[in-house]
């Protein structure tokens, strides 16, 4: 084994070196600036951010479209055939997988290149699962910092596929222009019973596995849903969200998946919809990543770190109510910011 003392300490790559890198939609040196990125050291956080700014000219021209699914709704195969069929038109494709409930050794998320060999293998697709290290927050800026280095890449398709449940559909939705939610057949009554929040995230339902005998049922569940969908609350102003059927196997109804976000994007594009929505999710981003800073700072004050346990004991007990705990640990941590 040898000692530390005589390994040789990677070299860092120079910023500019990436940029290039990036600029020729070179995937080794995009899937290195999204490692940079993802890194917590503070000194790849700092080079990461300069990175940033030095590509953001080159961002903003994708689609971002999320995707969720219920159990066994097949979103890998979706996927790959969507993607697939998106790379021999011409497009760029760039797929996101996220996880918010997992480690990055823990998730599904690592088998997506696994089961999405045939897209992999395609020179106009890039894989990339974002491992979130258990927490939203982390998903929040990884994801979004991650849609921008592929978009400066030339990646025209950012699919963002939600790994995890619940929480996960509502960051997610924050950060993409369409989303999509896949179903089977038989889940139409389930559909009446999903909580409100849920279906005014979602810009379109995709009913797969409409093939063989399954066919007719998932053309039925489609009509089901499209029912019902007239009596909901759509989650993008201007747009009726609509749902199409469609087999990952033959192929059929994929193109009619393709015309469903054309039309989405053409109609929101011409209502001023389209950038309203892009302008607030900055905005929230901005906002998002100043709450999360803010927390990260005061949990690593050492001053905190003594002080937290005692606190935490004392609410426990009983002996110190939670707003005066509260109020103590911010002007602890405030004072000793000023004195820093």
């Amino acid at each position: 084994m040898v000692s530390n003392r005589f390994r040789k300490k990677k070299k860092s790559i120079p910023i500019q070196q990436y940029v290039e890198g990036i600029k020729s939609g070179d995937r080794m040196t995009l899937a290195k600036a999204i490692t940079l990125i993802e890194s917590n050291h503070p000194d790849h956080f700092q080079a990461g951010q300069q990175l940033l700014k030095e590509i953001l000219p080159l961002t903003g021209k994708s689609m971002r479209i999320g995707i969720t699914g219920v159990p066994g709704a097949g979103k890998s195969t979706f996927i790959e055939r969507f993607g697939t069929d998106l790379c021999q038109m011409g497009k760029k494709v760039a797929v996101l997988a996220i996880d918010p409930s997992s480690t990055i050794s823990q998730g599904s998320i690592l088998g997506d290149k696994t089961r999405m060999a045939q897209l992999s293998r395609e020179e106009n697709a890039f894989i990339r699962p974002s491992p979130s290290g258990g927490t939203l927050g982390g998903v929040h800026r990884k994801t979004r910092e991650t849609i921008l280095l592929c978009e400066a890449a030339g990646y025209d398709m950012i699919l963002v596929e939600t790994v995890g449940v619940g929480q996960s559909e509502v960051v997610v939705r924050t950060m993409v222009d369409m989303f999509l939610m896949l179903t089977i057949t038989g889940a139409g009554d389930d559909l009446q019973g999903m909580k409100k929040g849920m279906m005014e995230l979602v810009d379109a339902i995709i009913v797969t596995k409409a093939d063989g005998d399954n066919k007719e049922k998932a053309i039925k569940t489609r009509n089901e849903y499209n029912q019902i969908l007239r009596l909901l609350k759509a989650a993008t102003e201007g747009w009726q969200t609509k749902a199409v059927a469609c087999s990952s196997v033959t192929g059929e109804g994929i193109s009619d998946v393709w015309e469903l976000i054309l039309d989405f994007f053409n109609s929101t594009k011409k209502s001023g919809v389209f950038y309203a929505r892009r302008k607030k999710q900055t905005t929230d981003w901005m906002l998002t990543s100043i709450r999360e800073r803010l927390e990260q700072t005061f949990f690593q004050n050492e001053q905190i770190k003594k002080r937290l346990p005692v606190v935490q004991r004392n609410v426990e007990t009983g002996r110190l109510p939670v707003s005066i705990a509260v109020e103590n640990l911010l002007a602890d941590f405030f004072n000793n910011q000023y004195k820093e």
